[in-house]
């Protein structure tokens, strides 16, 4: 088994991720670097670095001498996220639907039952925990680094923001179908309607959050 050495700074980033997706921290707070640093009991400095890489993923709004804060996002930004999302990856799974084995359709529907069966226990995280396994396997196959990059940045956010509105957006069957539906188009191999059924999925729910 692969042992995971995290850095002062990746526990910070990891710690702030998790208030963000319980919603211990809300947009507009600020991120107070010295408080940070005195609860985990650790230097500023791996605090600096991981606000510069919260930053950077969209997750911190860095203020020029007032300070770090959560970004309080407009309904256009919460649209635009999405719509990126589904650009980005309606592509790279159009462009690499041949390469998807027979095991990994059968994953992908195992994970669509995961999913339904957390949700109908009302496991919140355990849903977006399973969605993103079930968006990382829709990508395995791309080798463009830098698409890959920007789409994981984009997944941050969006987790956030998913965690927090699935159960008043979508019913048990909704969670199911909406993703089911991508591994079917998958399965089809058919390119034009991949990308238009991954890109509908995110505009969908981009446009049904930005509306609360």
């Amino acid at each position: 088994m692969a042992i995971i050495k995290k850095t002062y700074k990746d526990q910070v980033v990891d710690h702030v991720y998790q208030l963000l997706l319980t919603g211990e921290l809300k947009p507009g707070e600020q991120l107070k670097e010295n408080l940070l640093a005195a609860h985990m009991g650790i230097s500023r400095a791996p605090i600096r670095e991981a606000m510069q890489e919260l930053t950077m993923n969209g997750l911190v709004d860095y203020r020029p001498q007032v300070g770090n804060f959560i970004p309080v996002l407009t309904p256009k930004q919460i649209v635009d996220s999405y719509s990126t999302r589904g650009v980005l990856e309606g592509y790279v799974v159009m462009s690499t639907c041949s390469e998807f084995s027979a095991a990994e359709l059968t994953s992908l529907d195992d994970l669509v039952d995961r999913m339904e069966d957390a949700a109908r226990c009302g496991e919140r995280k355990l849903v977006v925990d399973t969605g993103g396994e079930f968006h990382d396997l829709l990508i395995s196959h791309c080798d463009n680094a830098q698409l890959l990059d920007y789409t994981n940045r984009l997944s941050l956010k969006l987790h956030i923001l998913f965690y927090k509105h699935w159960g008043t957006l979508y019913s048990v069957a909704e969670i199911g179908g909406r993703h089911r539906a991508i591994a079917d188009a998958v399965r089809s191999l058919d390119e034009g309607r991949i990308e238009q059924v991954i890109r509908d999925h995110y505009s969908e729910t981009g446009s049904k959050i930005a509306a609360l």
